[in-house]
């Protein structure tokens, strides 16, 4: 087996320069390389590039204090929503050559604990989260006490930690009145977990605006844990048990995979969407737009809410003293062939 080459260091560039070594590590640093004057420079990065020296980042970002590395937790690494959030996150870190480092806590708060406590170890800068529940409370403020903390996608209001969220009592408005327009009088919700503040604020969101047009709702939780396909499905299932001969005539969905699931267990129960039930999601995943039939959703900027979540955890590294803020990002309704107008 072929040793593995030693690499080069800042010494054995000064010595092949016949320069001392502080000379090369101005030469080579951006913030001071015109303290050397141009032929000595140029002579430095010649013989430094011959030796393919390259600079220990890791030990330099070590003296200023900083690792260039931000740990970023997501609750589910399998929901299509979190792709454009890591997306805006990666591509705002890039550009100030910093790092993410992902870590998924399967909606857990034991495991979101233990994950805070490795990103520590680790060293990482700041923490960004998009996996915070009720029950994350403690953790987190003991957390934002060692290391700069933002809270993305989902909040936890009057824990004194920057966010960086979406209006979803906005969106849940958005879905109700986009049924009560097409002439629903008769509304069911698939209620995701309770202990998250965005699937709290959808829910009371859409049943404000129903109730603003004169409606009640027809909640169907029965204690959801994950938001996931299964639930959903799960979710409608015990809506047509026990409500098959007053079936509502449109159903909102917390989230998109719960209407995935939601829509799978109506047409196996016989229920065409949306002759017979008109079904809204949320979250405007990128597959919901080739669903059979596509389906009716609300947006998320999700790609801008990672930009800004990673703004804001630069900005708070770059200012230690600057005042924790909220930041809320609008949703939108995208309407498509799952929600049509009620039948007579």
């Amino acid at each position: 087996m072929t040793p593995r080459r030693r690499n080069a260091t800042l010494k054995d560039v000064a010595t092949a320069a016949g320069v001392h070594a502080s000379t090369v590590s101005r030469a080579l640093s951006p913030d001071k390389r015109m303290l050397v004057n141009t032929e000595t420079r140029e002579h430095i990065e010649q013989v430094a590039k011959d030796l393919h020296y390259r600079p220990d980042k890791v030990a330099s970002s070590l003296r200023r204090g900083r690792t260039n590395v931000i740990g970023v937790m997501v609750a589910d690494l399998g929901n299509p929503f979190i792709s454009p959030v890591l997306r805006g996150i990666e591509n705002a870190l890039t550009g100030r050559s910093v790092m993410q480092l992902v870590v998924e806590s399967r909606d857990s708060s034991d495991r979101l604990a233990r994950l805070c406590e490795a990103l520590i170890d680790q060293r990482v800068d700041a923490i960004i989260t998009t996996a915070a529940r009720t029950g994350d409370r403690s953790t987190l403020r003991r957390v934002a006490e060692e290391v700069p903390v933002v809270i993305a996608v989902r909040d936890l209001p009057n824990l004194g930690v920057a966010t960086v969220a979406h209006d979803d009592v906005l969106g849940g408005q958005l879905a109700a009145r986009h049924l009560v327009d097409l002439g629903h009088t008769r509304l069911a919700s698939l209620v995701g977990p309770d202990d998250v503040s965005s699937f709290r604020r959808r829910r009371r969101g859409f049943r404000d605006a129903a109730a603003d047009a004169g409606l009640d709702v027809l909640e169907i939780s029965d204690a959801t844990v994950l938001p996931t396909v299964e639930e959903g499905r799960r979710l409608m299932e015990l809506l047509l048990a026990d409500h098959r001969h007053d079936m509502p005539s449109a159903v909102f969905v917390h989230n998109d995979p719960m209407a995935v699931g939601a829509l799978d267990a109506a047409r196996a129960a016989g229920l065409e969407c949306p002759d017979d039930l008109s079904i809204v999601g949320y979250n405007n995943n990128a597959l919901t737009a080739f669903l059979d039939p596509s389906l009716t959703t609300i947006h998320l900027p999700g790609y801008e809410l990672g930009r800004l979540a990673a703004d804001t955890v630069i900005g708070m590294l770059d200012e230690p003293g600057v005042v924790p803020y909220t930041v809320t990002l609008p949703p939108h309704l995208v309407a498509r062939a799952s929600t049509a107008p009620a039948s007579s």
